[in-house]
């Protein structure tokens, strides 16, 4: 009876030491998932800075050039239709042939314009309409045609372009779990071509699978989705909120987002980045549909760039 007592009370003093292990083990377990969480936030940082610094930074454009039907010369004296930047390439270094969306580039005499790393004297190339647009180089300067809408364009990257030299490091709000959300994905019964307006002034028809609808502080929201790849394995947002034009860039901020289980989409606001008009006057952003602008602060993911556009 005696050894029978002994061996109870064994078994509850281990149960009372096991529950407060356990109980012990839940602030650590937590902890553990917060700098985990903290970390996965930083090494995105990392890479969107990295990004920043690439030769493909939004910061290395330096010209967007409207083309209208017939030629227009390039290089760096006034008299062209097309300016290049001073001391970045001869002030007469060839000309656009443009005619019924397709383009040639000719180059003048002693102009060493290449395309993948070899010279050329002229050359017929698809723009960004037909897929990955052909790029033309001249020394620093790269150049390649895009279409908006109905009116086509030559943009140019110039890798010694003051803004991408001073680059400045980017700037977020703290990562916050509140702004990692489990949202529903709402699916349209036929996929639905809305007109976004964009930051020219143009409009662009953007392809709509569904809407999430998601809560935060207990109120729901909802955000209108694009495609944000062609296995649609991900959501394109566009979106502001009551940050923007205050601690965030005005014109809306950008996000993608994964498709989860069971029709859920991880929205995690802590990786809203601003669009390339928040570095550039040269680019040509889709803008915030009226029912992506949100009626809340989303006080996560980038803020406005020190040295911005805008």
């Amino acid at each position: 009876m005696v050894k029978r007592r002994i061996a109870l009370h064994a078994i509850v003093v281990s149960l009372i030491l096991l529950t407060g292990a356990v109980t012990d083990a839940k602030p650590a377990l937590k902890e553990k998932e917060g700098q985990s969480f903290i970390k996965e936030e930083m090494e995105w940082r990392a890479n969107r800075d990295k990004r920043m610094r690439s030769s493909t930074s939004w910061l290395t454009i330096a010209g967007l050039f409207w083309l209208e039907e017939g030629e227009s010369s390039f290089g760096a004296a006034s008299s062209n239709k097309i300016i290049l930047p001073s001391g970045s390439a001869p002030p007469s270094a060839g000309k656009f042939i443009f005619k019924s969306g397709k383009i040639k580039v000719v180059a003048n005499e002693g102009t060493d314009l290449k395309y993948e790393g070899k010279i050329i004297k002229e050359k017929v190339f698809k723009g960004d309409d037909a897929g990955k647009p052909d790029v033309v180089e001249l020394a620093e300067l790269r150049m390649w045609m895009i279409k908006r809408g109905d009116q086509y364009a030559i943009r140019l990257i110039d890798l010694n372009a003051p803004a991408y030299k001073n680059y400045k490091v980017l700037e977020f709000f703290p990562p916050r779990k509140k702004f990692k959300i489990e949202a529903d994905f709402v699916t349209y019964p036929t996929p639905k071509t809305i007109p976004t307006a964009t930051a020219i002034g143009t409009k662009e028809e953007m392809v709509s699978p569904g809407y999430i609808k998601f809560l935060i502080d207990g109120l729901e929201y909802r955000l209108d989705a694009f495609n944000g790849n062609e296995k649609n394995t991900k959501l394109f947002f566009i979106f502001s909120d009551e940050t923007s034009g205050k601690e965030t860039y005005g014109g809306g901020r950008f996000m993608y987002s994964d498709f989860l289980e069971k029709g859920k989409v991880d929205l995690n606001f802590n990786r809203a980045y601003n669009p390339p008009c928040a570095y550039t006057p040269y680019a040509t952003c889709p803008l915030p549909l009226p029912q992506n602008i949100l009626k809340v602060r989303i006080e996560a993911g980038e803020k406005t760039y020190p040295d911005g556009h805008h």
